[in-house]
């Protein structure tokens, strides 16, 4: 019959492949052969994709798959048999050759994640070695230890670039600046860059520009002479530009300040020296500023919103941290803040799956704060010894979670809700799945009708 041709034509074509790269993985076994999916877990099972790379990281070859994936991006030349251009893996994605050969000892799984250069697509690589031993990249042979910047990620792509970027400025002079959309994590990293460089013995102050009232940030960053105004502390104070000397001082969301301070931020960091109010004399300072924004700070200088050479003085280096919804490491952030949140606590409750794939769904617009706060209300509402789906704030719900429509108020209401938990021996968690809401959402429903359990 037809449909028995068909199935042992697919059945061919798969043996076909199959037999194709076993070939393939003979021919090149001297030579490192990047295998690459776009599912990280299938990855080093299903081997879709095959090239084999040359010393220098040229595309020596691959397979039918790799070659269509090529010939979109320009790298083979045209026609059915089209042979591959003298290109590199760094120009098929974005990457170093040394992120290519560190794959089998970078991550705990021996897979990264990248993406390619034109079309941005995410693909998840594991490097089958030759069997002579390729070189070693240099941070492998050099042995260093890990600093505080590798904390921050496990294997996202653009994070990863940026934090190769961020070690070799740690400890230059250059003033840094950080942008990212709200919640992103730019404290954190200001902290890492300074506890990875060589001021990390000296003090890293910081100060949200958005936060201060406006009538308070100059005293706060430039401090006061004795008496300068009244209700001032009779010693004066040292500003928070001062008590950043010799370290580090952040300034988080440098776009909020005032222009008239942006004018004397200006001058300290152009003169290396800052006049507190009152005071007749100038103080020398020798410190590091990273600031960061969420605003595009660009657009705010040709508005008149900034000034231009401030901008300039700031950005000796641009660093951007990506969304956490295009993150490839999501599951390592959820499982580290998670790990931070519970530290301490005996006999803290762990993940479930369904908890997990729930977060890893959910787009996160209030990112890596957001995250954190809806681990926090999971452990603050958690009943038992796991965490599951339905302990998460309702926004995080998959939207797959059948939600039974039940009446909020008036009587019908009452009756309602009173029998779901009758008939679920008034077991809350229960009642919630079946709800497709939230624990303490039917807590709050109760409590509103005034449902109480039986004694």
């Amino acid at each position: 019959s037809k449909d028995s041709q068909t199935f042992a034509l697919q059945l061919v074509k798969q043996y076909a492949r199959m037999i194709e790269d076993a070939y393939f993985l003979r021919l090149y076994r001297d030579r490192p052969i990047l295998c690459f999916d776009a599912s990280r877990e299938f990855v080093l099972i299903n081997r879709h994709y095959l090239l084999a790379l040359g010393d220098d990281g040229e595309l020596l070859a691959g397979n039918t798959a790799a070659r269509g994936l090529l010939a979109e991006h320009g790298l083979m030349t045209p026609g059915p048999f089209g042979s591959l251009t003298r290109a590199r893996i760094d120009e098929f994605f974005d990457c170093e050759l040394a992120d290519i050969l560190s794959i089998p000892y970078a991550s705990h799984d021996q897979v990264r994640a990248f993406r390619t250069q034109r079309h941005n697509r995410l693909f998840f690589a594991a490097l089958m070695e030759p069997r002579r031993a390729a070189p070693l990249p240099a941070e492998r042979t050099q042995g260093a230890p890990r600093c505080a910047l590798d904390a921050l990620a496990d294997d996202d792509p653009a994070m990863r670039k940026m934090l190769a970027r961020a070690r070799r400025l740690c400890s230059e002079p250059l003033n840094v600046l950080l942008n990212g959309e709200t919640g992103t994590g730019k404290e954190r990293l200001a902290r890492a860059l300074h506890e990875s460089g060589s001021r990390r013995q000296a003090p890293f102050v910081a100060i949200n520009c958005g936060a201060v009232p406006e009538s308070l940030i100059e005293s706060e960053l430039f401090g006061y002479a004795p008496g300068t105004f009244t209700g001032a502390r009779s010693k004066g104070m040292r500003g928070l530009i001062q008590q950043a000397d010799g370290g580090t001082l952040f300034l988080d969301e440098i776009g909020d300040m005032p222009l008239h301070l942006q004018t004397r931020l200006l001058r300290v960091l152009a003169e290396r020296e800052v006049t507190p109010l009152g005071a007749e004399r100038s103080v020398k300072v020798d410190l590091r500023v990273i600031a960061a924004s969420h605003r595009d700070l660009r657009q705010m200088v040709e508005a008149g919103e900034f000034r231009e050479d401030l901008f300039y003085r700031l950005n000796g280096a641009l660093l951007k941290l990506p969304p956490l919804r295009e993150r490839a490491d999501k599951g390592y952030l959820i499982e580290r803040v998670y790990a931070e949140l519970a530290q301490g606590r005996s006999n803290a409750p762990h993940l479930r799956g369904d908890a997990m794939s729930a977060l890893l769904a959910y787009p996160w617009p209030g990112n890596i704060r957001e995250l954190r706060n809806v681990l926090q209300y999971a452990l603050a509402t958690c009943e038992g010894n796991e965490i599951t789906v339905h302990d998460l704030p309702e926004e995080c719900l998959p939207h797959a979670v059948t939600r039974v429509a039940v009446p909020t108020a008036g009587p019908e209401a009452d009756d309602d809700l009173r029998s779901l938990l009758r008939r679920q021996r008034w077991n809350v968690s229960a009642v919630a799945r079946e709800l497709g809401v939230s624990r303490p959402t039917v807590y709050r429903r109760m409590r509103l009708q005034g449902i109480e359990p039986p004694v």
